[in-house]
């Protein structure tokens, strides 16, 4: 499990149990878990970090599926973005930058000119080798795990957005600005 947290399924399952069809065990499990809701829980400030942030300047990188990702989505009450990178719209994934490199040209942006929260080691490295600045979101992995990022918060609520008149987004941690 220690491997599995940021990384595609398809990896893990290749990795631990390379007898296995990881296809078909990625279908049933990313099944499984998109029906599972017992003991799920919305991370606290990512509904309103969401709503801060103006529609199509946004966009979800994940290492899960496309069912998987758009059911917990529902689940939190945050909209599916136009923009939204899963396992299954990459070739590699986490950490290699393909995924956020996708979804930075997906949402119009150059790589350079994103901001990424993540919550996994993988993630990270994925980002920085895009070119893209990172806050490390010590949830999953205690924050010494996520030293690479930029900045780390412990919690959703401690990263604040502003709109500047002419539509400019500045972002801010706690008082340091990014």
């Amino acid at each position: 499990m220690a491997i599995a947290h940021g990384v595609r399924a398809l990896e893990v399952i290749r990795a631990v149990a390379p007898h296995l069809d990881a296809e078909t065990e990625v279908r049933n499990l990313e099944s499984r878990e998109a029906d599972d809701r017992d003991g799920v829980v919305v991370m606290p400030g990512a509904v309103e970090l969401v709503r801060a942030l103006p529609e199509g300047r946004w966009g979800v990188v994940t290492s899960g599926g496309r069912h998987l990702a758009a059911a917990r989505l529902r689940l939190a009450g945050i909209p599916v973005p136009k923009v939204m990178v899963t396992a299954d719209d990459v070739v590699k994934g986490k950490p290699d930058p393909e995924p956020y490199v996708k979804g930075a040209r997906g949402l119009g942006f150059e790589p350079k000119d994103c901001l990424v929260i993540e919550d996994a080691p993988a993630g990270i490295q994925s980002a920085r080798a895009g070119g893209m600045r990172v806050i490390g979101l010590a949830s999953t992995y205690a924050a010494a795990k996520l030293s690479a990022a930029d900045a780390v918060v412990e919690k959703l609520a401690q990263i604040r957005v502003s709109i500047d008149g002419v539509g400019k987004l500045a972002v801010s941690v706690q008082s340091r600005q990014l």
